[in-house]
């Protein structure tokens, strides 16, 4: 990606009255507006406004003086603390996109990300000391001078935070950008696969960031944020906090009593939660002893939420819910109001302000309501495109009749007779047994209301009868005695006669992401080697 604007065509509504308020510029008024209101509340202590734009600034300043020009990439190994909110800040006073990668990928993956961006600087939080040392050697772009270690000495990095930034001044100085100019590449599929590298631009996140302040996420929040910053889910919750001025509690790593313990030390009003960080919460024994009285809401994301869940929450958890359905490229946006709409739980609401969401069929027309299809939306925030993979930002285009450009989101879903959007599946998990659409969500629903099992997910495995068959595995609640074919037989009787799943396995749990969703294809992946 060559410096400045990315050459990729816009595909979100343009406004030509919109005026910029770029985060980086925004933020230098909160250093003599809210100088003592804190910013960032960690496992560190409390940091003021003051102090994180004192911090940001050095970092802009620093990262120019060692070379760094407007719209260069700059690539992180993130934590979840303040050196990492305060590095992703400076990277954007000082006019560069930041990259954000997970530590969850291969160092093989990540050597190909920090060379598809064209990474000028990598920083390394302290904890990926092992991942860098086998990341080091595939690092052809970036020199050792540019690795900079965000915690103590890492072998491998040529200067640790605290002595790179020395020589750096507090002066704001941030750099003009404009609503087309690059943000951040966020990459997707970072554990496996080919990872594609999602171009978000200013227009992308100035949007969604004033958007979410409509949720409360304002000068006035303090939001607790327990899912890691390489997530767009944490990105949506995050971002807004601080552009509009208010405080972070940030958890380094999830624990659910720590949770609480935070939320009620703190007076959180704010937390974007997935959904297994709920069923996590809501289980801990002293959960009700807790004052959570100062929420006013919580957010939902990365997979559906189910309706009990949201019935445990909203009975028992202060504050309204709000589930919010996207996807990182944008397009897709949908939200549900928990309170407002209780006999809507098992959708994921209706399309926000500015966004259309359609379903349409295999040869590509759009269906009618009620009628299962793949779901395409378009939004006021869409990506720029896929960097460097023009075939694959292609794919994922549909276009109406009437030329607007959807993106396709994957997922199978319908529309009800009140505009709700109800999600059925991954497209590329739906299982095709004996020429019938098997949708797992519909299974896993049906497992997870028998009352000896905690988790259970389906996947498809092969068949020679059927091509493919549903299987189930089901991890079981401590002190339940069950037998495989009981819980197979009991499944069974309430399934329909194409849905029936072949065979239920226990695991002791289930591989999932660091924000929740099952790993369907590491699953899968051991019953198809070989076919």
């Amino acid at each position: 990606m060559e410096s400045g604007k990315p050459d990729m065509p816009v595909y979100a509504p343009i406004d030509p009255s919109e005026s910029m308020d770029a985060i980086g510029h925004r933020i230098q008024h909160y250093a003599q507006t809210r100088g003592s209101h804190p910013a960032i509340i960690d496992e560190q202590g409390t940091l003021d406004w003051r102090g994180l734009v004192d911090q940001v600034n050095r970092i802009a300043n620093r990262l120019r003086e060692a070379g760094l020009q407007p719209g260069e990439s700059v690539a992180a190994l993130c934590g979840t603390g303040r050196d990492d909110v305060a590095l992703y800040l400076g990277t954007l006073v000082a006019g560069g996109c930041m990259v954000p990668l997970s530590g969850m990928a291969s160092a093989e993956a990540l050597a190909m990300m920090v060379a598809d961006c064209q990474a000028r600087f990598l920083f390394v939080s302290g904890h990926h000391q092992a991942l860098l040392i086998a990341l080091r050697g595939q690092l052809t772009s970036v020199p050792t001078e540019r690795i900079i270690s965000l915690g103590g000495p890492l072998d491998g990095a040529g200067y640790q935070l605290v002595d790179w930034l020395a020589p750096a001044t507090t002066t704001a100085h941030p750099e003009p950008v404009t609503l087309d100019d690059p943000f951040n590449i966020i990459y997707s599929s970072g554990t496996t696969g080919t990872p594609k590298g999602i171009l978000h631009d200013y227009r992308f996140r100035q949007r969604q960031m004033v958007r979410m302040s409509r949720y409360g996420l304002d000068g006035d929040a303090i939001n607790l944020v327990s899912t890691p910053l390489y997530s767009n889910t944490t990105l949506v919750s995050v971002l807004p906090t601080l552009y509009h001025g208010g405080t972070l509690v940030l958890m380094a790593k999830f624990d659910a009593r720590r949770f609480l313990e935070l939320a009620e030390t703190h007076r959180v009003t704010h937390a974007m939660l997935v959904p297994v960080q709920y069923q996590r919460i809501l289980a801990e024994p002293d959960f009700d002893r807790f004052d959570l009285s100062s929420f006013k809401l919580k957010l939902c994301t990365s997979a559906p939420l189910r309706s009990a869940v949201i019935a445990d929450a909203m009975a028992r958890w202060p504050g309204n819910l709000r589930e919010v359905y996207g996807l990182t490229e944008g397009g897709i946006s949908t939200s549900l109001d928990c309170a407002a709409h209780p006999d809507k739980w098992d959708s994921v609401g209706v399309p926000t302000q500015g966004a259309e969401v359609r379903v349409i069929g295999e040869d590509d027309r759009e269906l009618p309501r009620g009628a299962t299809g793949e779901i395409v939306g378009r939004a006021i925030s869409m990506m720029r495109g896929y960097v460097n993979r023009p075939e694959q930002t292609r794919e994922m285009l549909w276009t109406s009749p009437q030329g607007k450009v959807f993106y396709r989101s994957g997922d199978m879903g319908r529309i009800d007779e009140d505009g709700f959007i109800y999600i059925l599946d991954r497209r590329k998990d739906m299982i095709i047994s004996g020429g019938f659409n098997v949708y797992p969500v519909d299974l896993e629903k049906v497992l997870l209301a028998h009352p000896a099992v905690a988790d259970a997910t389906v996947i498809g495995i092969p068949s020679e009868q059927w091509g493919e068959t549903p299987l189930g595995l089901v991890v079981i609640r401590p002190g339940q005695d069950e037998t495989e074919t009981a819980i197979l037989e009991w499944a069974n009787r309430q399934l329909g006669k194409s849905q029936r799943l072949a065979a239920i396995e226990f695991r002791t749990t289930l591989p999932r992401s660091a924000i929740g969703k099952v790993l369907k294809r590491e699953l899968r992946a051991p019953y198809w080697a070989g076919t």
